[in-house]
């Protein structure tokens, strides 16, 4: 079983060619989706942790909201033609995975837990990282491609108003997912052992 855990671990990659054709059906997805929020780890077992799953039309409309935000503060129009053709490429995917955390729980546990309260914010952070890898690993295991993005806070606005979700609820990562339409190149990694420190 652990084999099998490292196994999926090292196949998941960032894959950034990504289409709409796939063979795992939109329940599947949710259910990964699902299981992900229910059983990833957070502090104080605080389930923080949120999660919409956007398919079809609500998921081209996420990317057509990111590029109008984009637009608004593009630099130049030159610029703004590459970023077109990058927001292009997730749009061109099948769905798209929104993950955020409960700013409410996060600020009652800081009320009651006063001597940690700096430290919520961080672990809801953290939990929130953990719940994208465990979905990124299992979207990859069902034979997905999927990157990380992070244009939030520029479109946090408009996605609470578009999909009417609670206030509290961060934006902190999106996930476009799709066929895999090309595999990610080579990853180069630095010697582990100058990452790793072991004492016996």
């Amino acid at each position: 079983m652990a084999a099998e855990f490292f196994e999926a671990l090292k196949s998941r990659r960032s894959i950034y060619g990504i289409g709409k054709e796939i063979s795992v059906d939109e329940a599947q997805i949710q259910q990964i989706v699902e299981d992900a929020v229910k059983y990833t780890p957070t502090s104080f077992n605080s389930q923080t942790s949120r999660a919409v799953v956007l398919f079809g039309e609500q998921h081209d409309k996420l990317w057509d909201l990111t590029l109008g935000e984009l637009k608004k503060v593009a630099v130049s129009e030159e610029a703004f033609a590459a970023t077109t053709d990058k927001i292009n490429s997730f749009k061109s995917g099948y769905g798209t995975v929104l993950f955020f955390e409960d700013q409410d729980i996060v600020q009652n546990l800081q009320n009651q837990f006063a001597l940690y309260a700096d430290n919520f914010p961080i672990w809801a952070d953290q939990s929130s990282g953990m719940l994208q890898l465990v979905v990124w690993t299992a979207l990859h295991d069902a034979g997905l491609g999927a990157t990380l993005q992070h244009y939030n806070p520029l479109i946090d606005a408009g996605v609470q108003q578009t999909w009417n979700l609670p206030t509290s609820w961060k934006l902190r990562a999106q996930m476009p997912f799709g066929s895999r339409l090309a595999e990610a190149g080579e990853k180069t990694f630095q010697p582990v052992e100058e990452r790793v420190k072991v004492f016996k």
